[in-house]
């Protein structure tokens, strides 16, 4: 008898094979992509809409505040108008007292940022690691911990103390940005990004006779200009939503950052609720504006502090 072999695969079979593996695969992996996207639309859905929820209702003359809704049952302006004209401090200064708090917190946070992560960085000293993770243990307390210490430090410099308007005023914004001048997120997202800086640029600046304060102003600084912009954003937006600390250090109201003033809108035995939405909105509106703009840098910095 003669055996009979099978005959060899031909090559359009295993090509057949082979695409056929490939479309599932990528039937497979839109799928998961399908899925996922689902997953993440429902997520940004639930997170946006009490913000919408918050607009709708900041429009809406009358009707029941608490029931859930797409759309308002009827628009207008009257909540807005009993907003800018319902605090007890003018609207306009309540702006004001926020964009001072923002420029004097900004500015002074991420100086003493930018200054103190240098060393922790480029420097060699002895215990320097040890110092970076004792500051960054410090993260897993509570802002509300530092409460008391804050107070009775704030009242021993006596920033709360009245003598001269301008002074006083001077003071007591002092007094809501103080707490908040040390940053521990700053110094580690400026140190990371210090750390990417080669350390060759360094050293021939060095030879080359400059000092250090100079090494960190004319190549520290314009190298970590992304990070230095994306920590200016969330300081930013921390100064700007300032409320608790506001309302317990700051004994004249007409000093009061805007969050904090929104509460003046609250009566004793009543409460206008459709107007303190009118104000949350206006208070999101800089702070979009701010992210809108600073997107790039935002995302650009934290990539590359987390990189270093």
């Amino acid at each position: 008898m003669v055996e009979t072999r099978p005959a060899p695969a031909q090559p359009d079979s295993f090509a057949v094979t082979a695409a056929r593996l490939k479309a599932r695969r990528n039937h497979r992996r839109r799928l998961t992509d399908l899925l996922a996207y689902a997953v993440l639309i429902a997520v940004a859905l639930i997170m946006l809409y009490p913000f919408y929820w918050t607009l709708i209702t900041s429009f809406e003359p009358t009707g029941n505040i608490y029931e859930a809704k797409i759309l308002p049952k009827a628009v207008g302006l009257r909540n807005y108008s009993e907003m800018w004209k319902g605090t007890t401090v003018p609207f306009w200064r309540l702006i004001l007292n926020s964009l001072i708090i923002c420029t004097l917190g900004v500015t002074l946070t991420v100086t003493l940022a930018t200054l103190a992560a240098y060393p922790l960085a480029k420097m060699r000293f002895p215990g320097r690691d040890l110092i970076f993770y004792a500051i960054l243990a410090l993260m897993v307390l509570p802002n509300e911990s530092g409460l008391i210490v804050n107070y009775i430090t704030t009242i021993k410099l006596g920033l709360l103390q009245q003598t001269n308007p301008v002074i006083d005023a001077i003071r007591q914004y002092m007094a809501v940005v103080l707490p908040g001048l040390a940053s521990i997120v700053g110094l580690f997202l400026l140190r990371q990004a210090y750390l990417g800086i080669p350390l060759e640029l360094i050293e021939a600046a060095r030879i080359d006779g400059a000092s250090e304060l100079t090494i960190w102003r004319r190549i520290m600084l314009p190298l970590a200009t992304p990070t230095i912009a994306a920590f200016a954003i969330l300081e930013f937006v921390a100064y700007w939503n300032s409320f608790l600390w506001a309302r317990i250090m700051l004994p004249d109201k007409n000093l009061l950052p805007l969050s904090a003033g929104l509460l003046e809108l609250n009566g004793t035995f009543s409460t206008n609720s459709r107007a303190v939405m009118a104000g949350a909105v206006i208070t999101i509106i800089p702070i979009l504006i701010v992210f809108a703009f600073g997107q790039k840098y935002f995302m650009k910095g934290l990539e590359g502090a987390v990189k270093g």
